[in-house]
């Protein structure tokens, strides 16, 4: 299922802070279900975030996320956070969400939040394989203007 992802506000205040090095950290996209309900404005932290997926093929924290990279195009003037698709093998789950968070820092309470995607309904598989297609465009993009 192909994914566009929407940045936390936090998330520009955890760059500015130094909290987040996008290209040393690694990077983790967990599963919630419909049950929790994302805030741009106020969720910052992985604490912020509830109800997480629990399943077959599925491990708490979700699955890290592989070949980030971060790029900068001056024609557009946009800054490209992407990774390389996100896929659960053998997976009996349902979620609504992705969540992308930091998990270089210690602590949930300290794990930055990135981004989210909303599949618009819940999601299943059963014995199957659970594929997150990220945009072609990039998980998230900030635009200089």
């Amino acid at each position: 299922m192909a994914v566009t992802a929407k940045l936390y506000g936090g998330f520009l205040q955890s760059l500015a802070n130094k909290e987040i090095n996008l290209g040393a950290d690694t990077f983790k996209v967990m599963l919630c279900t419909s049950s929790y309900v994302p805030d741009q404005d106020t969720h910052r932290y992985k604490s912020d975030v509830t109800n997480e997926i629990t399943g077959t093929g599925y491990t708490a924290g979700g699955a890290t996320l592989g070949s980030v990279a971060v790029t900068y195009t001056a024609g557009t003037n946009t800054l490209k956070f992407d990774a390389a698709d996100s896929a659960w093998s053998g997976s009996t789950l349902t979620a609504r969400y992705a969540v992308i968070y930091d998990a270089t820092p210690g602590t949930d309470a300290t794990r930055p939040l990135v981004a989210y995607g909303d599949f618009g309904a819940d999601v299943s598989t059963t014995s199957g394989t659970f594929s997150l297609t990220w945009d072609s465009a990039g998980i998230a993009t900030l635009t200089a203007a």
